[in-house]
């Protein structure tokens, strides 16, 4: 942690809406005028695109058949914590892009599957913010959580979590159904011990749950909508958090426990605006203080 260099930590695994959550967390960087330095995740995994299909067939040989990016090996760890380190120690750092697609193969001048070469983060930002797969991962060599000042963990509902990656697989990469199901059962072991413990250690969770049947999640034919979801806030410490604000703000909330607010799916983005932006501005005020 850093009063300096403050770092923003969104933890979801894929799929989960970590990237909706980071376009709300740019809207009120751009409304406070506040710089920010972004790090993907996907830019510490340790495979490109064919690299990474080798080693899974060199693990299988092996006797591996749970190889995943969802667990350390697939992954540069240490090299993510050390940017972290270096982050909150100077304000610098370096990252990399990973290449998903066609269009952000336009983008960046490489092939979809591979990496951009590493460059320095930008100079004088005022902030880290960090969006992927391990941003509050704790091992027994890496400790990625004691970096942050700030971890939110975003994750649906497993089979909700189901449905948007059978949506998504089939309809952007062409994957069946059965080598949807072989990635699932493949990662679920790295899920229960490198994903599922990091909402421990997050200050909020937002957990989106579908209040329509998803029971056969390889059967719905939709995406269940926002509106056709609740979405679950817990803080980690409710102290300073002024719940009875945020359910007059925000219609239709309500509270379930000490320690969490319950709102409709269609109220997520104004209750994170709420909830964020002065945790947000409490960080870089105290940035600028230097206290």
């Amino acid at each position: 942690m850093s009063v300096k260099h403050p770092i923003i930590s969104v933890t979801g695994s894929s799929g989960a809406g970590t990237t909706s959550v980071r376009r709300t967390f740019e809207q009120i960087f751009r409304r406070e005028g506040i710089a920010a330095a972004y790090i993907e995740g996907d830019a510490f995994h340790r495979y490109d695109r064919a690299g990474m299909k080798a080693a899974m067939a060199e693990e299988m040989k092996n006797g591996n058949y749970n190889f995943s990016h969802f667990g350390p090996n697939a992954n540069i760890l240490a090299e993510l914590e050390a940017v972290f380190r270096e982050y909150g120690e100077s304000g610098s750092g370096r990252t990399r892009h990973y290449v998903h697609d066609i269009a952000q193969s336009e983008m960046y001048g490489k092939p979809p599957g591979t990496f951009t070469d590493w460059e320095p983060l930008p100079a004088d930002t005022e902030l880290l913010f960090y969006e992927g797969l391990h941003g509050a991962v704790v091992t027994n060599g890496v400790n990625t959580a004691r970096h942050a000042d700030l971890k939110i963990g975003v994750v649906p509902v497993i089979n909700l979590e189901w449905i948007q990656k059978n949506h998504r697989d089939r309809a952007d990469r062409g994957h069946t159904e059965g080598a949807i199901v072989d990635t699932i059962l493949r990662r679920m072991p790295d899920y229960l011990h490198f994903i599922c413990p990091q909402f421990s250690e997050t200050d909020i969770n937002f957990q989106r749950v579908p209040t329509v049947d998803t029971s056969n999640p390889f059967v719905a034919r939709w995406i269940p909508t926002p509106d056709e979801s609740m979405v679950v806030i817990r803080f980690r410490n409710p102290r300073g958090i002024d719940f009875a604000y945020l359910v007059t703000m925000i219609d239709g909330s309500f509270m379930s426990r000490a320690n969490s607010i319950v709102i409709p799916g269609g109220k997520l983005d104004i209750a994170m605006q709420l909830i964020l932006t002065p945790m947000i501005l409490q960080l870089v005020e105290k940035r600028r203080r230097g206290t």
